[in-house]
């Protein structure tokens, strides 16, 4: 391949990163502007009362969202795995355009009554199907249409966007609270952002009809293509399987722990205010962002394994030291510098592990093998973080969390010193090396 050639390939390469990428962006974006404006909008879609009840029915709504995760990346990923990485992508950035404009444009409780909260639940079931499917298809396409040698890298950016989704949430939120009326805000201002979701996805929609099929997809046999997709399929690859379970498991319960509780954490627990909390979490945040190319390059170098064992290890022996430390000071500093230990740690988990479980799996059941273990791990003890943190405090025993989040840690470790480098026996590498030889 001469030079131009090459130069012309890896712009390609690029396109089609950034494509796949920026509609992850706004899939996370979408999904933390619902929690990030419940406040406001909670007043319009159920009855004149107590904020509190308002708020625990949009609470509600959120958990049956999360709850379709698992549906929705066993449906998208059968479609991707049957119908290819760019259509199931390209359907499921739809869907979520459409939740987000019906929650936009739904009429409040006082004008239409009971149907409000039951098309905000329609609107969040769409968002929850939508997202569950995402995360394996996007996965699945970034570490295929990366080149040999840089998938790492390439596939870090399945968390790079997850969090800036989460900051660009924030971010709309600051500028509309310091721009509208505490009113205005609760009247009409709230709609803005899922607008904004809505045309950001249609934007993205446009996009992902513009990219390449990954090489891997085109080329798989017509014997192959039979079988893709299905739970039979999925079946023939217990290990693989159990694998992503294990991998997930300590890092999910540690992701939720350190970007989402952690803020209440130090409100509740430390006694820090509100604002300094709000800023110390986007400061760590966006570090956090880019810790994650930086980590998926020196797994490309070093392998995916050592980080993985790294982040099992600090994981399991600094957790607990860190949230005792924690609960003890009153600095904003300390607490910040202990939040970006705590992160730094979950970097050896989050940019990597998106690679990782690609390489378990061939073509044919990639996507479904991805993202339908995943999601189910998932909610099962990464939507649950929040709730036994919470519910250990009110019993009295908070710290019995900083010893579950260690022990979580601690049997993923165990998957990691068991499994093999993935890098090594990938079957993305391997179907690439079985096309060049043909």
């Amino acid at each position: 391949m001469n030079q131009s050639s090459e130069r012309a390939n890896k712009r390609r390469i690029t396109g089609n990163i950034f494509k796949g990428s920026v509609g992850n962006l706004i899939e996370w974006y979408d999904w933390y502007v619902y929690s990030a404006f419940a406040v406001y909008f909670s007043e319009a879609f159920f009855p004149k009362g107590d904020p509190t009840s308002q708020l625990l029915n949009t609470a509600a709504i959120f958990a049956v969202g999360f709850l379709m995760r698992p549906l929705g990346s066993l449906l998208m990923g059968r479609y991707a795995d049957r119908h290819g990485r760019r259509a199931a992508l390209t359907l499921s950035i739809t869907v979520m355009a459409g939740g987000s404009l019906i929650i936009a444009l739904t009429p409040s409780y006082a004008t239409i009554g009971v149907m409000a909260p039951a098309i905000l639940v329609l609107a969040r079931l769409l968002q929850g199907l939508s997202l569950g499917g995402e995360y394996g298809t996007s996965a699945t396409y970034l570490s295929e249409m990366a080149s040999s040698g840089r998938r790492g890298f390439y596939s870090s950016f399945q968390y790079v966007t997850l969090v800036a989704g989460q900051l660009l949430a924030l971010g709309v939120q600051i500028v509309l609270q310091q721009t509208l009326s505490e009113s205005d805000m609760m009247s009409w201002g709230w709609r803005i952002p899922f607008v904004i979701g809505a045309m950001g996805a249609l934007a993205v929609l446009w996009l992902r009809r513009t990219m390449d099929e990954s090489e891997q997809f085109s080329n798989m046999g017509s014997k192959s293509r039979e079988n893709a997709g299905t739970i039979r399929t999925l079946m023939k690859h217990p290990k693989a399987v159990l694998t992503v379970v294990g991998l997930t498991l300590g890092g999910t319960v540690a992701f939720y722990t350190y970007t989402t509780y952690l803020q209440k954490y130090m409100v509740n627990t430390v006694g820090l205010d509100k604002e300094v909390v709000s800023l110390i979490n986007f400061i760590a945040l966006l570090i956090f962002v880019v810790l994650q190319p930086l980590a998926g390059m020196l797994s490309d170098k070093i392998g995916r394994r050592p980080l993985l064992i790294s982040f099992g290890i600090l994981g399991t022996l600094f957790t607990v030291p860190l949230f005792l430390i924690m609960e003890q000071t009153k600095s904003p500093i300390v607490a910040f510098l202990l939040m970006m230990a705590g992160l730094i740690i979950i970097t050896g988990y989050t940019s990597i592990n998106a690679i990782v479980k690609a390489e378990l799996f061939p073509t044919e059941i990639r996507a479904l093998g991805v993202g339908f273990p995943y999601a189910l791990t998932v909610a099962v003890f990464g939507g649950t973080a929040e709730f036994i943190a919470l519910w250990l405090k009110s019993s009295g025993v908070e710290t019995f969390f900083y010893f579950y989040v260690a022990a979580c840690i601690a049997v993923s470790l165990i998957s990691y010193l068991r499994m093999g480098e993935s890098s090594k026996v990938s079957h993305i590498e391997a179907e690439i090396d079985a096309m060049k030889k043909r």
